[in-house]
């Protein structure tokens, strides 16, 4: 999960999955806020979730990380996310890309 402090995802060492969401929204809320709160949280309670970034200037960009290419197709096909992918090609976004990738190495650093 995301420290909260830092809001980075604490994920195990490689390899693991990351799926990446970019969007442009439409104008206006129209529910988006309370589904994709409801999605987080939804998403954190799935096997294989490892943890999630996220931010929104022009462009909105959400990382999910994931145990496994099995994690991820099981989420993509839970009833309530699909509810969500359509009112998403429905009501909230003007264009999107999902990009799913293999992490092979990963590092960091946190500043005392």
């Amino acid at each position: 999960m995301a420290d909260p402090e830092s809001r980075i995802a604490r994920t195990p060492e490689p390899p693991y999955y990351a799926v990446i969401f970019t969007s442009l929204r439409t104008e206006g809320d129209n529910g988006y806020g309370a589904m994709a709160r409801q999605m987080m949280e939804l998403a954190a309670e799935q096997p294989g979730f490892l943890g999630v970034e996220s931010a929104r200037e022009e462009v909105g960009i959400t990382v999910s990380y994931w145990r496994d290419a099995e994690a991820i197709q099981n989420w993509k096909a839970h009833a309530r996310h699909l509810v969500a992918q359509r009112l998403g090609r429905d009501a909230w976004y003007r264009h999107y890309a999902v990009r799913v990738a293999r992490v092979e190495r990963a590092y960091s650093f946190m500043e005392d």
